[in-house]
């Protein structure tokens, strides 16, 4: 009995040997080129007619921004035949493309250009020289049973021959330099172009500065601007403003979100059928991070409806009062210079790229959505500790996944292996082939393509813990992390572990049989196996980039996003918000996309000189997809944070590197096959040094050009600045700040069907907590962190419309769409922000401070005007025609807020430069108005000739050391109902030792 089960396991163990040595086998031989090509082109082309039949009738699911865009961003229209989409797609240009869709959109096009291009460009060059070559050269040893596949391969060509492997490796990499430096310049072309665009220039992001790492004792708006002096001690005067410390703020309004949302859950779920009401009444735990969790019974579950609303309530107050405490709370070690230039911002930037003032980083400010604010506190020390933990976590992934990804490989693309070594199986697996042939056709690409969304989450879940300051950062860091563990485990890994296997097996066994271990190893020629293993499973890689096709055409007819859609609404009860969300365009993921098509040029680049008919099936998915992902992302996807291109880099980096793994295959050819002197193997070694070569050379003469609008101060730059009679237009009305102090709170959605029925299963507080009718935007608890105007009764203006429960929204069935919300932040910020959507974006914010000043906008939406009025920072302002942003007042300790309008800002010649207190001009940590210096010499102090040596701040005009001192820092005229009146220089000065 013994005996048996050790002879049933050692057979086991060595059919296991078998597979592992040889795991393709199964599959290659049932598989066929010829069949992996019919399915994939006749399913995309039918894909496509069912598209173009479907898409004139459903705009909403596939071209939903030519009905939420304005009119600036609107792609371009298109008609009602079911073949307009094509016409149009084709004829739209690049240049109206940044305009349209973004620049990061624009270089994803252009990427996909490139490499159909490349591709198509390779494939006729390998096909012309190596085919002929490899067929006419095939060894006539062992040519019976030898299929044509293998003869178009180098496994068995002459050694003459191999002389092909060393032009076409050359010629590659010439066509592949001369296609990334081609492109490189005309992505820097429209860099350039997008730097001139309307958006950049009126943003407030294009010409601000982001400190970092700033010392306690420049940890202040006036010691924000000595740092910048350090590195441009002539430049003009910036308004500047040092962070403030919000504590736990993020977090409150994280878990108030979460829970309204639970609370619009339970809601939907249980009003559901407001007809007839479940008998009982929702029940839940209570949350472990509410500071009552633990006067709740242990173990019970208690009145969900109840708890939520208690729980919002709770978290509404703690976050009020953490607002009006804000200004008493210390600095961080991060702030912001905004300038009235771009050209000085951007010169700025470059000039500090390499220095660190007093331990800080200066580098141009991202937009205010991009900032990832729970990571701009830590120090460098903490940064680089969690980018150690966060690549240790990854490697650890990375190489953990070797050994499910060798199972997957040889058992769930071919069952019949599982069968091989366990005969009940096999029994199973015989009796219904039929059953388990289906589940062998969706069990292997279910759980890839779960793999595959899974990975991306958890890099950039990972990435987000490890000091990212941006979301476009961290999107770069997720996909060079996303291709490292795609070519390490399913290109180097797939094609390394059978040779390798093999040859352990082959020296175990001579070393068995009494021979020396190192002899074994040496004669045991690696680089052969290899190199057989490569040739016989190229043939698997041209059926995986053909069926790579059916991929392309699923995600043009939007076929998970439909499927996810329909479970929702029929199998579920979805919320209002979820229902509005799901009608908004979809982000766009930038760094799946170009994992996927660099992983696919990685592969087809490595067996290119092996099996050229990959470059077949990667040109035709490159050609075929570059049109499908053009339409797509004119008329269905939209970017979430726009970087302004900075994605072309680690794009262009990783091409370097697949590159040079392309050469190392080359090379490998030319030992194994070349003669024994290796001359054709040290003909192919200086191209890894040559594109590395190139690589450095496109950085000097590319990189700073793309990122910096200007590296050099313009001739009579400072002396203009002073001039009063040449004051910009452009005037920074807006302001950077941490979104937890102006992020309005969201309200509870409720289907407008259950309506009647809130009054009834709503047993808690039905009063506002407010007077009524106050003007208020209330939530449950009746507090809000803004006024708004009173909605009116449709048809009936100046009458306040009807509320059934306080707090509440009620939404009606024709307005869950995104078309109604598209300019409220909520729904916005993670569909494209609300620029594409005719908001202002960064340049205004909804129901924050502002600041008010002189000047007008001709883009500024029509309303109702203001009286013209004193302004903190000036005279008497023109009368404002903007009226969505109404003014806000806290009692107390509060902070007050104006109306703010995108081109009202104070005159720079009558702006303060820098307060008396250091702290009051950023209470909130935030930007605004450039300011600079005054015209008038202070004080009556007539000022000094400019002197041509560098110095103190040409904008001082008088002061003294550096420009700090005996300048006008307050306005003859101060309003008490404004913003900064109680935030001015009536407080004392900084005590020594607290900082500049």
């Amino acid at each position: 009995m013994t005996t048996g089960t050790k002879d049933q396991n050692k057979d086991t163990a060595s059919k296991l040997l078998d597979l592992l040595q040889n795991p393709w086998s199964g599959t290659l031989a049932a598989a066929s080129m010829y069949s992996a090509l019919a399915i994939s082109l006749s399913f995309t082309a039918f894909t496509a007619i069912v598209f173009s039949l479907l898409r004139p009738y459903n705009q909403a699911v596939y071209a939903p921004k030519l009905k939420h865009a304005d009119e600036k961003h609107a792609p371009p229209p298109l008609g009602r035949a079911p073949w307009a989409w094509i016409a149009t797609v084709w004829s739209t240009k690049e240049e109206t493309l940044i305009q349209t869709i973004g620049m990061d959109a624009t270089v994803f096009l252009r990427f996909i250009r490139m490499c159909r291009n490349m591709f198509l460009t390779l494939c006729v060059t390998g096909i012309g020289i190596l085919l002929p070559i490899n067929i006419s050269s095939f060894s006539t040893i062992n040519e019976s049973g030898t299929k044509w596949v293998s003869k178009i391969t180098p496994l068995n060509v002459k050694e003459t021959s191999v002389w092909a492997q060393v032009v076409i490796a050359w010629v590659f990499n010439i066509i592949v330099a001369g296609y990334l430096w081609w492109n490189y310049r005309k992505i820097l072309d429209l860099k350039r172009r997008y730097f001139q665009t309307e958006e950049y220039q009126s943003s407030l992001h294009s010409r601000t500065l982001m400190l970092f790492d700033i010392p306690k004792k420049g940890r202040s708006d006036e010691g924000i601007a000595r740092i910048i002096d350090q590195v441009a001690p002539n430049a003009s005067f910036a308004r500047t403003a040092v962070a403030r410390n919000v504590k736990d703020l993020p977090s409150l309004i994280s878990e108030h979100d979460k829970s309204v949302r639970q609370l619009e859950s339970v809601l939907a779920k249980y009003l559901k059928n407001p007809d007839q009401l479940p008998p009982a009444r929702p029940e839940c735990k209570p949350s472990r991070k509410d500071r009552s969790y633990g006067t709740y019974p242990k173990g019970q579950k208690i009145d969900a409806i109840e708890y939520h609303t208690q729980r919002i309530r709770d978290l509404e107050v703690e976050i009020k009062e953490v607002r009006q405490s804000v200004d008493k709370r210390g600095s961080m070690p991060y702030g912001f210079a905004s300038y009235a230039e771009i050209a000085e911002a951007h010169r700025i930037a470059y000039a500090s790229r390499k220095k660190k003032p007093v331990g800080t980083t200066i580098k141009l400010a991202p937009r205010p959505n991009d900032i990832i604010w729970n990571n701009m506190p830590l120090s460098s020390a903490t940064r680089s500790r969690k980018r150690w933990f966060n690549t240790m976590w990854i490697a650890i992934l990375t190489i953990l996944w070797v050994a499910p990804n060798a199972m997957i490989g040889i058992f769930l693309v071919n069952l019949s292996n599982i069968g091989y070594l366990w005969n009940d199986f096999k029994d199973s697996l015989a009796a219904n082939p039929s059953f388990w042939g289906v589940v062998q056709g969706v069990l292997s690409p279910a759980l890839m393509s779960l793999v595959y969304l899974v990975l991306p989450m958890i890099f950039r879940r990972l990435s987000a813990k490890s000091g990212d300051q941006t979301k476009t950062g961290r999107e770069r860091h997720v996909l060079a992390k996303l291709y490292a563990f795609f070519v390490f485990n399913n290109l180097i890994v797939f094609s390394i572990y059978s040779p390798a296997w093999i040859y352990i097996v082959s020296v175990v066994k001579k070393v068995e049989s009494g021979g020396d271990a190192w002899q074994a190893i040496v004669q045991e020629n690696f680089a052969n196996f290899l190199f057989t293993s490569l040739c016989n499973n190229s043939t698997f890689w041209v059926t995986y980039l053909l069926q790579r096709q059916l991929g392309a055409a699923i995600d043009l007819a939007q076929l998970w996003p439909l499927t996810y859609a329909f479970f929702l609404k029929k199998f579920s009860s979805p919320t209002p918000r979820e229902l509005i969300e799901l009608s908004a365009p979809p982000p766009f993921q930038y760094a799946e996309y170009y994992n996927y098509f660099l992983y696919y040029a990685t592969v087809t680049m490595c067996f290119a000189g092996i099996q050229p008919l990959v470059l077949v099936a990667t040109a035709m998915y490159f050609t075929i997809d570059s049109w499908l992902k053009k339409y797509l992302i004119l008329y269905r996807f939209v970017t979430k944070t726009e970087s302004g291109g900075m994605f072309w880099r680690v794009v262009f980096n990783r091409f370097i590197f697949g590159t040079i793994l392309a050469n190392l295959t080359i090379m490998l050819t030319c030992w194994v096959k070349g003669d024994n002197k290796h001359i054709m193997f040290f003909s192919v070694c200086p191209l890894p040094l040559l594109m590395l070569a190139f690589k450095f050379y496109c950085a000097r003469a590319f990189d700073t050009k793309m990122r910096y609008f200007n590296t050099r101060e313009a001739a009579g730059q400072v002396e203009t600045a002073q001039k009063g009679d040449r004051m910009r237009s452009d005037r920074l009305a807006s302001r950077f700040g941490h979104p937890a102090l102006y992020k309005p709170l969201i309200t509870p959605m409720v289907h407008a069907k259950a309506q009647n029925l809130l009054p009834a299963i709503y047993k808690g507080r039905l009063s506002d907590g407010r007077d009524v009718q106050s003007g208020d935007t209330m939530t449950v608890s009746g507090y809000s962190d803004m006024f708004a105007l009173n909605n009116m009764q449709g048809g009936q203006p100046g009458k306040v419309a009807n509320k059934t429960v306080p707090g509440f929204e009620i939404v009606s069935e024709n307005q869950m769409d995104f078309e109604f919300y598209k300019n409220r932040a909520e729904f916005a910020e993670d569909h494209g922000g609300g620029e594409i959507y005719g908001r202002p974006g960064e340049l205004v914010r909804p129901d924050t401070p502002g600041s008010l000043g002189e000047g007008s906008d001709h883009g500024s939406r029509p309303g109702t005007p203001l009286s013209g009025r004193a302004t903190p920072f000036g005279g008497k302002r023109a009368a404002s025609s903007e009226t969505a942003y109404q003014s806000y007042r806290t009692g107390g300790n509060g902070f007050t807020q104006q109306a703010t309008t995108i081109s009202e800002a104070p005159s720079r010649s009558r702006s303060p430069m820098y307060s008396q207190d250091n702290g009051s001009s950023s209470g909130l940590g935030l930007i605004s108005n450039a300011a600079s210096a005054p015209v008038s010499a202070p004080g009556g102090r007539m000022p000094p000739p400019p002197t041509p040596s560098p110095g103190p701040s040409m904008g001082a005009l008088g002061g003294g050391p550096r420009g700090y001192s005996n300048l006008a820092q307050t306005e003859s005229e101060t309003d008490p109902s404004q913003y900064d009146y109680f935030r001015g220089s009536t407080r004392s000065r900084r005590t020594p030792g607290e900082g500049w």
